[in-house]
């Protein structure tokens, strides 16, 4: 079987190149069409925060004094400038923020001090890494499965996949992600097959960079050592000695920040959804939506109710079995040495998370975390399409049957990415706290002097800012004081207001809520 799928296991004929060029294409004008319509979110908000080298507590001393102060005053902090250097980014995660490891933020601040600080050219630094996925993925593929034809198809599905998209325009260190996990595992191939020192120096310093990317590839680096151990027969052979020897280098280099996290334990405040119960039910409800993402994503969230999902069940469940199947199919009829390398990949991310999300109830697990899983998903779908549309044991009543399923899996994609390209928000940029933003900046907008009053978190009022004409002046205070408020603006409003702010000023003033759920509040009849 093996041999039979080799022999037609070379370059895709002319009309199927064109078909593939055609998607990365396509891959690449979605990855960066439109990049500053969807709302710029909190994570986003805290990624220009330390690209800029502050950090929350100077931000809140500063403007937390009850002044008057403009948009540009509010955006300094979301801006580089020469009075803060990429050593000051470095210490604004590691005083804050130490969970977040600090490569994807230094190259950040290059990016926006070379091209710009506008919210297009921050998240065009993830679009642009993301295309380094392509010729990564093809070279892997070629490493696991001698094939140019599977690494074709492999950059076409994950050209248009909505998964790698969706992360390539947002400015956080996903799309960076994708690139180390690649890199790392071309280099460990690479580095088993030639078995020379250099191979495994450039091993060594992938591991580095892929730690300083995210905390979370420490489990891909396992995988790693797990795969060779097997491949080796747990002998501690030469390439299993040099392997040991690479990844405790790479790890003796990311010591400092492990030094970092124990002396400046990150503050979990914001992870709240992680304690989150979640039944049965939900958690499985929301792997599925995780694992199928990577093919189709129409929007919904693990936040909608199970009633608007109904419509999806089919094609949720189909794919399953399809994934469930191609996984077979990968371990019975392609290389010991491809398999194992793609099982780890799923089945080491995938386990961590799974087990605390189904054992201790709670919801651990995320798209974005899940990142190793989804791609060595995507692998064995292009392994299977690869070896059922070509091999020459499969008739070709069947191969154009799996050459439909391959367009849909694609056309899926497109579909995706054409309908994300167009909307204003989505689903990972927490809607649920974002939904009132437009409507919120449409009325603070249409007045002629307005006065925008904040305490407490002063995040939301960032995202909002984005939206907000610079005419639009702020007033900002600590949660226990109540602010006098000067003459001359036409309208003063309040965001989403601690009740104790707004039960203060309801002394001095009547309030009228302009939105149903609290977020706008007007001041009326001022003394």
């Amino acid at each position: 079987m093996k041999s039979q799928l080799r022999r037609n296991w070379v370059l895709p004929q002319t009309w199927l190149r064109f078909v593939f060029i055609i998607l990365l294409v396509l891959g690449v004008f979605f990855r960066f069409v439109n990049l500053d319509r969807k709302t710029y979110w909190g994570d986003e908000v805290h990624t220009s925060l330390r690209i800029s080298g502050y950090t929350l507590a100077e931000m809140s001393q500063e403007l937390r004094n009850g002044r008057v102060v403009s948009i540009n005053n509010l955006q300094k902090y979301q801006y580089t400038t020469p009075k803060k250097s990429a050593v000051d980014t470095i210490n604004s995660l590691a005083l804050e923020d130490s969970q977040h490891v600090p490569l994807y933020y230094v190259m950040a601040r290059f990016w926006v001090q070379w091209f710009g600080n506008s919210v297009a050219v921050t998240r065009s630094f993830s679009a642009f890494i993301s295309l380094l996925t392509f010729p990564l993925l093809y070279w892997l593929c070629k490493e696991l499965f001698e094939s140019s034809l599977i690494g074709w198809i492999a950059v076409a599905l994950i050209a248009v996949s909505p998964f790698h998209v969706l992360y390539a325009q947002e400015a956080r260190p996903y799309s960076l992600y994708v690139v180390t996990i690649l890199l790392s595992s071309v280099a460990l191939q690479r580095a088993m097959r030639v078995k020379t020192n250099v191979s495994w120096v450039i091993y060594s310093t992938t591991v580095s960079l892929g730690l300083y990317t995210q905390l979370f590839f420490g489990l891909v680096a396992i995988g790693h050592g797990i795969y060779l151990a097997v491949m080796e027969r747990f002998r501690l052979s030469k390439t299993l000695v040099s392997y040991l020897i690479a990844s405790l280098a790479g790890l003796l280099t990311f010591m400092p920040w492990i030094f970092v996290i124990i002396n400046a334990p990150a503050k979990f405040d914001a992870q709240n959804w992680m304690n989150t119960k979640s039944s049965l039910l939900s958690s499985s409800t929301r792997w599925a939506g995780i694992i199928s993402r990577a093919f189709l994503d129409l929007g919904f969230g693990p936040d909608d109710s199970l009633k608007q999902l109904i419509p999806l069940i089919p094609f949720i469940l189909t794919l399953l079995a399809l994934i469930i199947y191609s996984i077979y199919f990968l371990c019975r009829h392609s290389s010991k040495r491809a398999w194992l390398f793609v099982l780890t990949l799923i089945g080491l991310t995938g386990l961590a998370f799974m087990l605390p999300d189904f054992v201790l109830g709670r919801r651990y697990a995320t798209t974005r975390f899940l990142t190793p899983c989804i791609l060595g998903i995507q692998l064995s779908i292009v392994y299977l399409l690869a070896s059922k549309t070509t091999s020459l044991s499969v008739s070709n009543q069947r191969q154009k049957l799996w050459q439909i399923v391959a367009a849909l899996l694609v056309s899926g994609g497109v579909i995706s990415c054409a309908i994300s390209s167009q909307a204003e928000s989505w689903w990972n940029k927490a809607p649920a706290d974002n939904k009132y933003n437009s409507h919120i900046a449409y009325l603070v907008n249409q007045a002629t002097q307005p006065l925008l009053i904040k305490d407490g978190d002063l995040i939301p009022l960032y995202t909002l800012s984005y939206l907000l004409e610079p005419k639009v002046k702020f007033q900002l205070v600590a949660e226990s004081d109540i602010p006098e408020i000067p003459e001359g603006f036409s309208e003063v409003f309040l965001l989403k207001p601690s009740e104790s702010l707004r039960s203060g000023l309801e002394r001095k003033y009547k309030l009228h809520r302009e939105l149903i759920d609290g977020s706008l509040w007007k001041l009326e009849d001022r003394e």
